[in-house]
């Protein structure tokens, strides 16, 4: 960050509603009946694969699509039916949409039309500083990078002073070192901003590590919407848990409240694992315990088939003794190779990592 007073740059960010919100296109439904509530001042992440409805939700929202039923509201105000310049937000665009014939200072300033001169280049000086471009003004788009185009993208997109920031997959133009750090900055300005901001993308990690909250979205659906550690933790349905990370599954039938049949094994789950009577069972790769040192619970003989080198962490395939040709999968740091030894393991499977999905 810098030194610009980033509370004199922005005005406060207000709520923003989704209420029933449903567009089709022809026969095709991509929004089914969506409601969203985003508060002040936060991050939320529509995150799903392509086609899923994210991108034409954020559409809608900017009245660049217009719904066939619902309403959207910005605070206190319906923006349902009001033309998109009339919303009150700017937008980044994956593309970024620079004017490859105008300087960095000249797309910046092009929001600012119906400031002062002078208003509104004191706007861009502190725009210039607060992404940290204050040495590229003259410069125009094709002699930047793409992490620089981005950042005057954003630039331009706040320079309003909007009370929404609408962000469509802005970094997946960028590689991957470059995206994470601008990931960091990115969302370091908007809690300083305070501004209200709603962003695409497909990217997980993206979404893990910039959203106040996350929605995952499946065919035109909002499937959960909740805290990226619950979002990962406690995915609400299949799909989110398969979407979100990586997971192993075991098919079982429930032979008591506190156990799960699985093949010829007796897997102990936690009181709230989930009522169904079977179905399958889910666990991270890295809640399994490999070989653990003290006695633990669901604890089962295992071969491992194949182990991949993952740099800071090791992902061990293996199947159950009792269960074979059904692969699973633990993740490892590569400190702990030594002690593992042989293919022949055990595992234990602790009740409070397993959940259970009709």
């Amino acid at each position: 960050m810098n030194s610009t007073n980033t509370a004199t740059l922005t005005q406060p960010g207000v709520p923003m509603r989704v209420r029933n919100v449903s567009k089709r296109f022809g026969a095709f439904k991509a929004l089914d009946n969506v409601s969203l509530e985003v508060a002040a001042g936060e991050l939320v992440c529509l995150l799903g694969p392509s086609g899923c409805g994210k991108t034409t939700l954020l559409r809608c929202i900017a009245g660049l699509e217009r719904q066939d039923d619902g309403h959207l509201y910005l605070g206190d105000r319906d923006v349902s039916e009001l033309a998109p310049q009339a919303r009150d937000y700017g937008i980044l665009f994956q593309s970024y949409a620079l004017f490859p014939n105008l300087t960095v200072e000249a797309n910046i300033a092009y929001g600012l039309a119906g400031r002062n001169r002078d208003g509104a280049r004191k706007r861009v000086v502190q725009m210039l500083e607060l992404v940290g471009l204050t040495d590229s003004e003259k410069k125009f788009p094709g002699q930047l990078s793409g992490g620089q185009q981005q950042r005057v993208a954003l630039a331009r997109a706040l320079a309003p002073a909007p009370s929404l920031l609408l962000l469509d997959e802005p970094m997946s133009a960028l590689d991957a070192r470059v995206r994470e750090h601008l990931c960091t900055h990115l969302r370091q300005l908007q809690r300083s901003l305070g501004i209200t901001t709603l962003m695409v993308t497909h990217n997980q990690d993206e979404a893990m590590l910039m959203a106040d909250r996350i929605a995952v979205m499946n065919n035109g659906k909002v499937e959960q919407y909740a805290t990226p550690q619950d979002i990962y933790d406690k995915p609400a349905t299949p799909f989110v848990a398969e979407f979100v990370g990586q997971g192993n599954w075991l098919p079982f039938q429930r032979n008591s409240d506190s156990h799960a049949q699985v093949g010829g094994l007796s897997i102990r789950l936690a009181a709230d694992a989930g009522r169904a009577a079977s179905g399958r069972l889910f666990c991270r790769p890295e809640a399994i315990s490999v070989n653990p040192v003290l006695h633990q619970e669901n604890l089962f003989a295992a071969r491992v088939r194949e182990i991949t080198f993952l740099g800071n962490r090791c992902r061990m395939r293996f199947e159950l003794n009792q269960l074979p040709g059904h692969a699973l999968t633990a993740e490892v740091g590569t400190h702990e190779l030594p002690r593992l030894g042989a293919q022949d393991i055990f595992v234990a499977l602790p009740p409070s990592s397993l959940q259970v999905f009709a």
